[in-house]
């Protein structure tokens, strides 16, 4: 499996030129009716040796932590962390292995952040904001040594945790405040990834990937916080909170096809489904129209899949130039008749 990133390369070390890239992207656009940019590709797994190597990564890991545990309790998250450091000087910065990089990526902060809050004992929120400070000094050095894409949306992830439990520390009362401090993360990590998405429009490099999963942990970061102050993650589920939840996702839904990012959409449909569930467990009796609802938007959803690009052409094209000159480049729109469909099927 051959990625951008992995072309770019080609062309920069003259084993391709760039013409012949940029033809062989163009190429590919044509074959799929659709952009590049529009794909919206990031390398998760190379094959089922990306598979085979996290399971041996796992084993060998967790057993490592798990003797290291029985001589010191600081020593188990303390080897964790070590030895899926070592293992990603093989596996992600000699043999570029996405899953490994991901899986041991997640291994080495969770085993910072918990030898930090085992040296400290007490159980804080001082002591965790202590940790998520730490453990995002850790995972900047792991991005300067190894560049893994989700290694930046981690380390977001620590910063807004910093803060969160920072300022419950310094402020006891603010707690009546944690959802809007989760929802200034939110749209945070969703400024810092537009950040990223801007700086490759054409998502050939490895900004792109940075971004995806930036903007995969920013909706969570900002649904929340709403659905919790609707009261709907503790059963309140009235028709004007049904009516939120619909425009809320609607929202996010344009949102997602402006900036051509089907990740944001996607990460708070988990909000949408849960909120669905619970009024069919509430309102078992009316589940026929509820149901019939759920045909609608899954349909809507299914059009959309299908008619991405064309809904996105459409939308940007009634925005303001400065607005389009900041999101993802639009390819040309296909169109596709009988005819075409007909003629271009091939044997079977």
């Amino acid at each position: 499996m051959y990625t951008d990133e992995d072309l770019n390369r080609a062309v920069d070390r003259g084993v391709f030129t760039p013409d012949s890239v940029d033809s062989f992207r163009q190429m590919m656009a044509e074959a799929r009716h659709s952009s590049v940019a529009d794909e919206e590709n990031f390398r998760l797994i190379g094959g089922f040796n990306d598979i085979f190597v996290v399971i041996a990564c796992l084993i060998l890991t967790y057993s490592a932590s798990w003797v290291a545990g029985t001589v010191a309790p600081i020593l188990g998250p303390l080897v964790m962390a070590a030895v899926a450091w070592g293992l990603s000087e093989f596996f992600v910065l000699h043999r570029k292995m996405a899953l490994p990089a991901i899986v041991l990526l997640l291994l080495f902060i969770w085993g910072v952040f918990s030898t930090c809050t085992t040296a400290m004992g007490v159980q804080s929120s001082s002591t965790f904001g202590v940790a998520m400070a730490v453990s995002a000094v850790a995972t900047g050095l792991h991005w300067w040594r190894f560049q893994v894409p989700i290694t930046v949306a981690a380390g977001m992830a620590t910063i807004v945790g910093f803060a969160f439990y920072s300022i419950l520390s310094a402020f006891p009362q603010s707690r009546d405040w944690v959802t809007l401090i989760i929802f200034l993360g939110g749209l945070t990590t969703f400024a810092v990834a537009m950040w990223w998405d801007m700086s490759d429009r054409e998502r050939i490099t490895r900004r792109s990937d940075v971004a995806f999963w930036l903007h995969l942990l920013s909706a969570p970061l900002i649904v929340h916080p709403v659905f919790y102050s609707l009261g709907v993650l503790s059963g309140d589920d009235s028709v004007g909170n049904v009516i939120t939840i619909v425009l809320v996702y609607v929202v996010m839904t344009l949102v997602s096809l402006v900036i051509d990012r089907r990740a944001f959409m996607v990460s708070s449909l988990v909000y949408v489904l849960y909120a669905v569930s619970r009024l069919f467990e509430n309102y078992g009796g009316v589940g026929g129209n509820l149901a019939t609802t759920g045909i609608i938007i899954g349909g809507a959803l299914i059009l959309l899949a299908g008619f991405w690009h064309n809904a996105r052409a459409v939308l940007v094209a009634r925005l303001p130039a400065v607005i389009q000159s900041r999101v993802p480049v639009l390819g040309p729109v296909k169109t596709h008749s009988m005819a075409t469909v007909v003629t271009k099927k091939p044997p079977i």
